[in-house]
């Protein structure tokens, strides 16, 4: 078996499980730390991060939550279940892809994963981070929330910089011509 193959598994494997680790270990302080829409203020004489305690039995922003069965499972459960599988294995079976992009890929795969466990698990995701400005407010959210955007910004720079990329090449193959 190849080296690097054996490497970039254990990375992903790595990555993937601290993600996700990380992401059970907060929700499993607040679930067994906090009651229900208590708000805690996390750093003194800042109302603006609040760490408070609720149950989405929905997708993002709630979606769904008041979909019956088996539309909300099917949903809300297998549907990303699936969507996961995919993309773990896109990124198993895709060795050409740019570290870059499976780092982007694999935090959204390992948000998604700590999301799903919840609801599989608890019948809901536990959220409890909140963003407060005049101007700004935040869904109540978690950390596999901000590890999918995190993965999503990723995967949007990459996009950035590919185009930006094939862009300068064109340019470098095709110089304008210059009227004489």
């Amino acid at each position: 078996m190849n080296k690097k193959w054996v490497l970039r598994g254990l990375v992903i494997v790595l990555i993937l499980v601290a993600d996700i680790g990380l992401d059970r270990i907060s929700k499993n302080y607040i679930r067994h730390n906090f009651r229900y829409y208590e708000e805690i203020l996390p750093f003194k004489n800042n109302l603006h991060y609040l760490i408070t305690r609720v149950e989405n039995t929905g997708a993002f922003l709630s979606l769904g939550d008041s979909l019956g069965n088996p539309w909300r499972f099917m949903l809300l459960t297998l549907m990303p279940a699936a969507v996961l599988l995919f993309g773990l294995a896109y990124i198993v079976i895709k060795t050409n892809l740019h570290k870059l992009t499976v780092l982007g890929i694999l935090l959204v795969l390992a948000g998604g994963m700590g999301n799903l466990y919840d609801r599989w698990v608890y019948g809901g995701v536990t959220d409890f981070m909140l963003i407060k400005y005049p101007w700004f407010k935040t869904g109540v959210f978690n950390v596999a929330d901000v590890s999918i955007m995190i993965g999503v910004g990723l995967l949007l720079l990459q996009s950035f910089l590919n185009d930006r990329g094939s862009k300068n090449k064109k340019s470098e193959n095709n110089p304008e011509k210059v009227a004489v």
